[in-house]
């Protein structure tokens, strides 16, 4: 990166750090004004960022609105609904002994904070989490993927038209402009991507002893019992929900999309024969599904399909169009468990079955596995669900259905382990950027002397009495009615 680049970096840094110790973020006037701006943003440019994400991705209007557009618009408003109950104290409960006194916790804004945002979901990911750090009274830089240009170019062209723009900066570039963000100290980062990458964002951000949020990623599980399903009906929706949370979402580019099935093997086919016929159904054309992101990932893609051990595993597509970056849903069933497309993210459109002897040994199968950002269930058996619940590790569980959960604003939104840490969504989002200040006031009308020096076993006797909040004993003890 040149020397200009670099100051010119440095200046849009230090333009946001004086914004935010300037004050105006802190008020709600100013808060409630930048939600009301992206919200004009999202219902004015709707078409602007449709354009963008279908050549980025060639996600169709009907899938970017479900996905980014609408749920963006869902998430502000609520933040303008609740901003009042977000920003207010929170009353907290004093022994009595410390009367009298109040305590409260105080939410205030980190200060100045970074973004990271990732490709596959390259609105959504990008405006979500600034929805939190605004709320939060935060000064903002958002560093939109060099890998979704287009979109990078919406964010860039419009966020200052609509928001403060000394306060909220969308800053471009490739690697090399991460890296020199990352010079600069922060008061919180949230990085969404790769472990590699999260990797070098944690090891820079240690420098400063900046606090992080990384959201990853991981191969999420989705268990089908079939034994469980009380009907044909329960199948095909199942299997409706299981092409959504595959297929539909970005092609299977999605940290939250489901990587592969667990099924017993009697089930197997007809599981296999119902995904078969709904695919047809849901993409008659290939323009229904997204693309795969650029030639770099088609080949890694390709590869997973084509190594020697796995072939022989597909039965349902696999059909690759390089010119235009496409590869057809594609189903396997068991391929070698030790082969890179069972031990790697796959991240696009191929789903690999792996058949179980009991649908209980699917628990098993997660617990070996590192702990997913998600794992996805479908059945109607109680005891199972509460297995799942109890004895695996994720961010998130969903029963019957899969990917919604990242829709509802009062669930938290993040990973475990080496899918990530940090969560937001909804208040999630105002707690990940705010700083919880404890704040105590007490008055002068009672004053204990047994807490100075000089010590005695008198004193003893009566700490440990209010510690157990034995005030009886304690009152007996201070006026020497018990010994």
């Amino acid at each position: 990166m040149g020397t200009e680049a670099a100051g010119e970096l440095g200046a849009t840094v230090r333009e946001l750090r004086e914004a935010y110790e300037g004050g105006r973020t802190r008020s709600v006037a100013w808060r409630q004004a930048q939600l009301r701006g992206l919200l004009r943003l999202l219902r004015e440019e709707e078409a602007a960022a449709f354009q963008a994400l279908h050549r980025d991705l060639g996600k169709h209007y009907a899938e970017a609105y479900r996905d980014e557009v609408g749920v963006l618009i869902k998430s502000t408003n609520g933040a303008l609904q609740q901003l009042g109950k977000w920003m207010a104290p929170e009353r907290v409960w004093v022994p009595l002994i410390a009367w009298p006194a109040t305590a409260q916790v105080v939410p205030e804004p980190l200060g100045v904070v970074l973004v990271f945002s990732c490709w596959n979901v390259p609105l959504g990911l990008s405006l979500e989490p600034l929805i939190g750090a605004i709320a939060a009274g935060n000064a903002v830089a958002l560093k939109p993927s060099e890998l979704s240009p287009c979109t990078a170019k919406f964010l860039a062209d419009n966020i200052g038209k609509y928001m403060d723009a000394s306060a909220v900066k969308v800053v471009q570039g490739g690697p090399e402009v991460g890296e020199q963000l990352m010079e600069h100290r922060w008061d919180k980062v949230l990085f969404t991507g790769s472990p590699r990458i999260a990797r070098a964002v944690m090891a820079a951000a240690s420098r400063h002893l900046t606090p992080v949020a990384l959201e990853l990623g991981g191969k999420c599980p989705c268990i089908f019992d079939g034994d469980a399903m009380a009907s044909a009906r329960d199948v095909q929706v199942s299997v409706n929900r299981i092409i959504a949370g595959k297929w539909s979402s970005c092609a299977g580019q999605a940290c939250i999309a489901i990587d592969y099935v667990l099924v017993e093997e009697r089930f197997a086919p007809v599981l296999i024969k119902v995904l078969k016929s709904t695919l047809k159904r849901f993409f008659p054309e290939a323009d229904h599904m997204a693309r795969i992101v650029n030639e770099r990932h088609f080949k890694r893609l390709s590869r997973l399909l084509k190594d020697k051990d796995v072939a022989p595993s597909v039965l349902h597509g696999g059909a690759m169009d390089a010119n235009n970056l496409y590869i057809e849903p594609t189903i396997l069933l068991n391929p070698p468990l030790d082969s890179a497309i069972m031990t790697e993210e796959i991240f696009g459109p191929l789903l690999p079955i792996i058949t179980v002897k009991k649908i209980e040994d699917s628990i098993a199968f997660v617990k070996a596995m590192p702990k997913p950002l998600a794992v996805y269930a479908f059945t109607r058996d109680a005891a199972l669900r509460r297995r799942i619940v109890d004895e695996t590790s994720s961010g998130s569980v969903t029963f019957n259905d899969a990917v919604v959960q990242y829709a509802i604003d009062g669930l938290p939104f993040g990973g475990v382990g080496q899918s990530g840490f940090g969560q937001y969504h909804g208040k999630y989002s105002f707690d990940m950027f705010s700083h919880k200040k404890a704040v105590m006031k007490r008055g002068y009308l009672v004053e204990l002397s047994l807490r100075y020096p000089p010590w005695d076993e008198s004193k003893v006797t009566l700490m440990r009495y209010l510690y157990r909040f034995n005030y009886f004993a304690f009152v007996l003890s201070f006026l020497g009615l018990r010994r």
